[in-house]
Parts: structure tokens; sequence; C-alpha cells
């Protein structure tokens, strides 16, 4: 009998959500925007994780650190039943430590996240997006430099979470999916980008020891706590969901 994918959903609910942005970079609501919203759809936790200063047309400013934070911590007094966390999603480049968050930046927020976006100077942007575009000349070269672009950030990095592997360019999922392992780094279930795919959850689901989290990435806030595509993937892709931190079983 062929699986009814969304009935597997619907016995599912997602316990937290660590991947949102806001006004201060490329989100279109306030960081109480997206607290309101988790709040009422029932989340325990959820994460501001606004796109790193590198990128050229929407990070953060780095001035706006000490604002963000008071803003949450407003949001952790105004909200005493949700956990408001402050995170970054730090975008990767093959420079300095292989993020544009510095070392000496990583104690200004609770975790860091990161992944692979255009925008930035030093990770081969316009290759990625002329490959994305069909031009796949080079192919093979490219996906070994992304690949290795993205090892070097996870060894020299704590990064708690790789945000849609496999997005805007050709990456070696299998040997980040080990990396990941071996980092204790959770591989993304994006519900927004569309990566992690099906294949990709296959693909990286074989490396031991790998575990997934599933993220809205919401820029608007009515996007906050969207995860049900992300079950049906990972449910065709037959990976067990109990790999998946942060959804559960309804009671």
């Amino acid at each position: 009998m062929e699986k009814n994918y969304n009935e597997i959903a619907d016995r599912y609910e997602l316990v937290y959500d660590l991947h949102t942005h806001t006004t201060y970079s490329h989100g279109k609501g306030s960081v109480e925007d997206n607290v309101r919203m988790a709040f009422d759809k029932g989340l325990e936790y959820i994460a501001i994780s606004d796109h790193g200063p590198g990128h050229l047309f929407y990070g953060v400013n780095r001035n706006e650190f000490v604002n963000m934070r008071n803003d949450i911590e407003r949001m952790n007094v105004k909200y005493p039943k949700m956990h408001v966390k402050m995170s970054v999603e730090a975008n990767i480049i093959k420079g300095g430590n292989g993020l544009d968050i510095r070392p000496e930046e990583f104690e200004e927020f609770d975790f860091v996240i990161a992944g692979y976006h255009y925008g930035l100077f030093g990770c081969d942007c316009m290759r990625n997006w002329m490959w994305n575009k069909g031009f796949r000349a080079g192919e093979e070269s490219l996906r070994r430099s992304n690949t290795e672009m993205v090892i070097k950030a996870l060894r020299q990095n704590d990064i708690s979470i790789l945000t849609h592997p496999g997005d805007k360019g050709p990456f070696d999922i299998k040997a980040i999916a080990e990396v990941c392992a071996e980092t204790d780094t959770l591989m993304e279930i994006n519900t927004w980008h569309g990566h992690m795919t099906k294949e990709e959850i296959e693909i990286a689901a074989q490396a031991e020891g790998v575990s997934f989290i599933i993220s809205s990435d919401a820029h608007t806030p009515d996007r906050v706590g969207d995860f049900r595509d992300g079950v049906i993937r990972a449910a065709q892709a037959g990976l067990d969901l109990k790999r998946i931190v942060n959804i559960r079983e309804k009671a």
C-alpha cells in the first residue's frame, strides 16, 4: 500500500524553529513579530538568526548585535513560556576561518548556524550562480571546491546547524554529512529553499551518527514554524524520523 505522507506529517508537531530572519537583515518582521508567531503556534523555542554581516546586500550590521541581544532579552521577559535565542546565519567563505563571523564574535551569540549564499566575495559566487542557471562546465572541480570550503568551515568553527545543504551549487553531500557527524553539526531540512531534497536526505542519512533539523528559514513572520514539507520529504527519503531533533509525535 502506498504511504500517505500527509498523514505521516499530521502525526508530528514542531518543537522549535532555530532559523528565522527579521528586519535586522533580510526579514520583513521584527523580533517580536517572529516570537509572537512562534508563541501562537505553540513552539517552545525560537532563534533569531539573521544573515551574517559579510553579505553585500542584506547582512546584519555588526553594530546592531547589542540591539538584537536587547530585543531578545526583552522577549524572554515578555514571553516567559518561550525560550528566545540569539543566533546568526553566518556565510561560508573560503578565507580566514571559513565564515564571515570572526572567532572572537562567537561569544555574541547563543549558537551559530551557517550556510552557503551568493552575494559575497571569495566563495565562487559567480561560478555557482552560472552552474545553477545550467552552465555546467567544470562541474566536478566546482563540486570539489565547494565541498572543501564547507568542510573547512565545519572543522574550524563550532557550527550548530548547516543550513540548506546542497543549495546554490554542486556539493558532495555524503562527504559533508560525514563531517557533520564528526563535528556534531545538524543538517537542515529547509522548508523554504527545498534543500535538502529527498535525494540529498537519502545520501546524507548514510552517514552514521548525523542528525537532522527542520527549519522554516522564515523571512516573514507568518512562515515561522513551517515544517510539514520537511517531514514529508524526510519520510519520502525513508529517514528514521527520530533522527530529526526538533519534531515529536503528537500526544
